[in-house]
Formats: C-alpha cells, sequence, structure tokens
C-alpha cells in the first residue's frame, strides 16, 4: 500500500508527487507520518470525547491549508516528529489503556497507507477501540473507500457553500464538490450512528464550524446536510473559531453570540435532532492543545 505515495493522489490537489522518495507537494510531507501528540482529549463531542477523552493523535502536515487554520503549528508542517507504522501502532495500544474511548485520528488525509497499515496492526496485538477519521473533508472518494474496514467513526467538516469562499480562505475552489462527494461515501458505509452508553462506536458527525460573517453558508450547508441525511448523521454546530493570528476582517474577531444562537435556531427551525452545539463562551486557546510531542 505504500506504493500510494510515489504517485500521490490520496487529496483532492491530486499533486502527484513521489514522496517515499522525498518529494513533497501541497501537505508539505514526506511518506513517512509524523505526529505532534498522541494524547486524551476532552474537547470533542460528547459521544466522542466521553468522560475518560478520546485518545487524539495529530498528524502534522494539511492537504487544505486554511488562512484562519487554529492548528497552524501542525498544518504548515513546523511541528512533529517522525514515527514508524509499528509505533503507530504502539500508540494506539498506548492510548487504549490510559482509558481512551476511541482512537482519533486528526487531518489524517495524506497518511492514509500508513493509517490502514498501523490500525490493522494495532487490532493484531489487541486494540479494540473504535477508530475515528477526523477531516477536513478534502479527501477523494477512493481514499475514503480504502479505509472502509479501518475507520468506524468518521468526523469530518463541511466548511464552505461557495466555491469563491473556499478559493478566498482554502485555495480549493472545488472544495465544496470534493467534500459533499467524500461525505456522500463515509454515509454510504456508515449508514446509522451507533451509540451504546453514551459514547458513539460507528457513524457519521459533521461539523459545521461557523466563521465571523459568513451565517448564511453555515446555514445552507445545514439545510443541505438535513435534507440529504436527516437523522442519520450528527451535525456539529461549532462556535468555537479563533483567530490565532493577523486576520483582515471579519475573521480578526470571534463569532458573536447572536450569529450563533441565529444558527443554532435555525437548525432548530428545520427540525434537526441529532445535532451537537457549544455555549458561546466555548472561545479560545482551551480548544488548542499544545503540540509539544506528547505520547510520540
Amino acid at each position: 500500500m505504500n506504493d500510494l505515495y510515489e504517485n500521490c493522489t490520496l487529496c483532492a490537489r491530486r499533486c502527484g508527487v513521489n514522496r517515499s522518495a522525498g518529494e513533497v507537494g501541497y501537505c508539505k510531507m514526506p511518506s513517512t507520518p509524523y505526529i505532534a501528540r498522541a494524547a486524551l482529549h476532552m474537547w470533542e463531542e460528547p459521544t466522542i470525547s466521553g468522560t475518560r477523552g478520546s485518545g487524539t493523535v495529530f498528524f502534522t502536515g494539511c492537504s487544505l491549508g486554511c488562512i484562519y487554520c487554529q492548528n497552524r503549528e501542525i498544518s504548515r508542517g513546523e511541528r512533529g516528529k517522525a514515527v514508524s507504522t509499528e509505533r503507530l501502532a504502539e500508540i494506539y495500544i498506548e492510548l487504549m489503556k490510559e482509558g481512551a474511548h476511541n482512537i482519533n485520528l486528526v487531518t489524517p488525509t495524506h497518511y492514509v497507507p500508513s493509517v490502514i497499515d498501523s490500525v490493522a496492526l494495532s487490532r493484531e496485538r489487541g486494540m479494540t477501540l473504535p477508530i475515528v477519521y477526523n477531516t477536513s473533508s478534502y479527501d477523494t472518494v477512493d481514499t475514503i473507500r480504502m479505509l472502509e474496514s479501518t475507520v468506524d467513526i468518521y468526523l469530518p467538516d463541511l466548511k464552505y457553500y461557495k466555491s469563491e469562499t473556499a478559493s478566498r480562505l482554502s485555495f480549493a475552489k472545488d472544495y465544496r464538490e470534493v467534500a459533499l462527494a467524500a461525505i456522500a461515501e463515509m454515509v454510504r458505509q456508515k449508514p446509522r450512528p451507533v451509540i451504546e452508553d453514551g459514547i458513539m462506536k460507528s457513524g457519521v458527525v459533521v461539523r459545521i464550524l461557523l466563521l465571523p460573517a459568513h451565517l448564511a453558508e453555515a446555514k445552507l450547508n445545514l439545510k443541505y446536510l438535513y435534507d440529504t441525511y436527516g437523522d442519520s448523521i450528527y451535525i456539529s454546530l461549532m462556535s468555537q473559531y479563533t483567530p490565532t493570528c493577523e486576520m483582515p476582517p471579519p475573521l480578526n474577531r470571534a463569532v458573536t453570540r447572536a450569529e450563533y444562537r441565529e444558527l443554532v435556531d435555525y437548525a432548530i427551525s428545520l427540525g434537526v435532532t441529532n445535532a451537537f452545539t457549544q455555549e458561546h463562551g466555548s472561545v479560545g486557546e482551551s480548544f488548542i492543545p499544545n503540540f509539544d510531542g506528547s505520547g510520540v
């Protein structure tokens, strides 16, 4: 499976570079996985974090590269340590022993072959936790199909409705088309949520991060998801946007209470029931981990 790195088309950028030979594409990373943190994380959705935490593995690099990225230290390739497939498998087992409810792979798209191999190895060695695939959704359908027997829970974003917004904020004019196709494949694989004792074991949770002054697009995405999938998925409405560096208006501010309240009220008016919301005060760097190599 590592030959997929030799002409890399794992994400929708389809750079075609030979990452096994040290070439790098848009994600800025070679074929060897780099990780910036592996630890229990309490700030995911309640059915993901539960009471003991989600065993979260933060991969370095990103195929999307949003200008407002809240994890820019790692998405730009500035932090992280190279790990082998064997070490990845060990990390999953260590997180299980620490009490994690699941193994949560954050921004893993550009390392899917290594993810598949490492999960298989960890399962051979007794790892029994659900695997969460935590992604921007800029994944090809072929890549998502490869994950069908590996991933239990998909945790994708749906960021933009307009191609102009996607182009301006993530340099990905085709984001919506790509993301909707990827999410459709995720739901095909996991058509109904499975929750036991308040913890998700299988299913799809689509995140909508509300950006300041982008309420109309968030509403359109929300309506599309509910009209298309109803209660077969969960929708997570997020208010936690935090400007972590100098941003042009309106991205230089947090989301207002009125903006977020209007989005939640709209979800209620549509009849959405399988949803997660955040308190308006859920903003700030408490949601941004310290990428200090913990657990790597």
